[in-house]
């Protein structure tokens, strides 16, 4: 995985003054844009799209040190117009593209690399496990995309569901876990802000394939899950696990994630507030 997400920033460093949606980089990386947009925040600690910006004005600032005029600069790395550049330059350098031609004031954002560090010695909990096909079956909506904190969306998503919506998805309920699971996919690829949106469904597996219209069903082929249990302060140990197994484990194991839903399900501990066990269940496939 690591020499993949080089070889994607080689290639994102040979396009920057070209147009650049964000669903080439993914399928160059060969994994799905929603899987390849959360391994290179949990590693980077930026969006994709954050990085890419950063990187063209920084490159943008080196042109205008070497004496190109503002309004070429600005249309070669994308902008529309001098003004947009401008408003992009000045908040994401403190100063204006003519204060870099008139004084040389200069701010720059390096090419990433990404490699392995070993921290801690603390060792992943995690189980391989083979599943024949099934579906995801319950409510979902798109909601915006979102790697930490509380999806307010998502709140108001379980809020919603009605109690013939709960009875169904318990009657369907037919394979492991026997749990109400949160899943995301279908995330936007030609977005143009910061974060586009994904769809979101609470609900369960089933292999049954008659399911009413009160419910949405999303058909998952037969797999390998690698799946991380966790026991702790909820969401704040969930959250955490899951960039562990984006920016630790992954890189550093002999499997690659593929395009399919991965979920994840959350059992509150009655006698702790706050407290829950939770799993994370991530498709993959041996490299």
């Amino acid at each position: 995985m690591l020499k993949e997400l080089n070889q994607v920033i080689d290639y994102i460093e040979n396009h920057l003054i070209d147009e650049l949606p964000l669903e080439s980089i993914s399928e160059y990386a060969g994994v799905s844009d929603f899987h390849f947009r959360k391994i290179f925040f949990y590693l980077s600690g930026l969006t994709l799209s954050e990085y890419i910006k950063n990187r063209r004005l920084s490159e943008a600032n080196k042109d205008l040190l070497n004496g190109e005029k503002v309004t070429d600069v600005a249309f070669k790395y994308g902008y529309q117009s001098v003004d947009g550049f401008t408003r992009a330059f000045k908040k994401w350098s403190g100063f204006l593209p003519s204060d870099v031609i008139k004084t040389g004031i200069t701010k720059s954002f390096p090419k990433l690399s990404f490699v392995i560090t070993v921290k801690g010695g603390t060792s992943m909990e995690f189980r391989i496990e083979d599943k024949p096909a099934f579906n995801l079956v319950g409510v979902s909506k798109r909601v915006p995309m979102q790697f930490e904190g509380v999806n307010n969306e998502i709140v108001k998503l379980a809020q919603s569901i009605t109690e013939e919506q709960k009875a169904e998805m318990h009657a369907l309920q037919n394979i492991e876990p026997y749990e109400i699971v949160n899943a995301s996919y279908h995330a936007d690829e030609n977005f143009l802000k910061e974060e586009g949106d994904l769809t979101h469904m609470i609900g369960v597996l089933t292999t049954e394939n008659q399911v009413s219209d009160r419910l949405d069903i999303v058909p998952v082929e037969a797999c390998t899950w690698a799946i991380f249990p966790n026991e702790g302060p909820f969401p704040t140990t969930l959250q955490e696990t899951m960039a562990k197994t984006y920016s630790e484990w992954l890189p550093s194991s002999d499997y690659e994630v593929i395009n399919v839903p991965s979920f994840s399900f959350t059992k509150m501990d009655k006698d702790k507030e706050g407290y829950a066990y939770s799993e994370v269940w991530i498709p993959v496939r041996k490299k």
